[in-house]
């Protein structure tokens, strides 16, 4: 892909995210586009992003689930960056946060003390790296119009990651069955959903692990100190002003997020 064409694209999801609109998908205006141009076209909008004052504070993974595969019609997982600006605290202001359309998703997050640099991550290696799993809960949200994302989409726009809410219990991974972790959520007191871990390709370490060699890949490693968001164990919920989801994880701890 020509740096051009990385920077057009690039500066196009950075000015939609700034002005909170959305823009055509870009698989339909260039056809040859390919998951290594959806990369640079991201690397391309997180240079943006730093350059204006943002810090890189982890990375995510998307679209691990086959019920969130099914619902955007993208079967294959994504991945994307987090920065300090995408964190927010239990109440997430939709306008300051510049949201369009998000939609609440329940997660494991990764806290890591060591740095994992793939190739050949295993889940083991995730499990010996992390310092520490946490309830959470990501509000994905996307510059493409009406959702209509393909994996060229998601992958340029992010991962279409909007904003991110740690709970504040910790735990280690290495004294929980991941895959057998539970978590329900309620939206506004009533029940919503429930999950396994063992949705995000049959346990989150696995998922992780994953990213990391993905990553790898492109020189990307995933460093001592960063979150990383594993994937929804839930389908996907849509969310507007007012709207407060609650995740318990059982045996770890719960998550609020408020929309104001």
């Amino acid at each position: 892909m020509s740096n051009i064409k990385a920077e057009r694209f690039g500066s196009e999801l950075f000015a939609a995210l700034r002005g909170r609109y959305t823009v055509p998908p870009l698989i339909e205006r260039d056809s040859a586009l390919t998951i290594d141009d959806a990369y640079a076209i991201s690397l391309d909008f997180l240079g943006r992003r730093l350059a204006a004052g943002e810090r890189v504070i982890g990375k995510k993974i998307g679209v691990t689930s086959k019920a969130v595969q099914d619902m955007l019609n993208v079967h294959q997982p994504d991945f994307g960056f987090l920065t300090d600006w995408m964190q927010a605290d239990g109440d997430i202001c939709i306008s300051e946060k510049a949201l369009i359309a998000p939609r609440a998703e329940a997660e494991i997050a990764f806290i890591l003390r060591d740095s994992l640099s793939g190739p050949g991550v295993t889940a083991a290696d995730v499990l010996a790296a992390t310092e520490s799993i946490a309830p959470c809960f990501e509000i994905v949200d996307s510059r493409i119009r009406n959702w209509k994302i393909s994996i060229i989409d998601t992958v340029a726009d992010n991962a279409s990651c909007g904003v991110f809410v740690l709970g504040d219990t910790r735990a280690s991974p290495r004294a929980h069955d991941l895959p057998r972790l539970r978590v329900t959520v309620t939206k506004n007191g009533a029940p919503l959903s429930e999950g396994l871990g063992s949705a995000v390709q049959g346990n989150p370490a696995h998922a992780v692990a994953w990213l990391a060699n993905t990553l790898g890949a492109y020189g990307v490693t995933l460093n001592a100190g960063d979150v990383i968001l594993s994937g929804s164990l839930v389908p996907l919920e849509p969310a507007v002003k007012g709207d407060v989801f609650e995740m318990t994880l059982y045996g770890i701890g719960c998550c609020v997020a408020r929309f104001i």
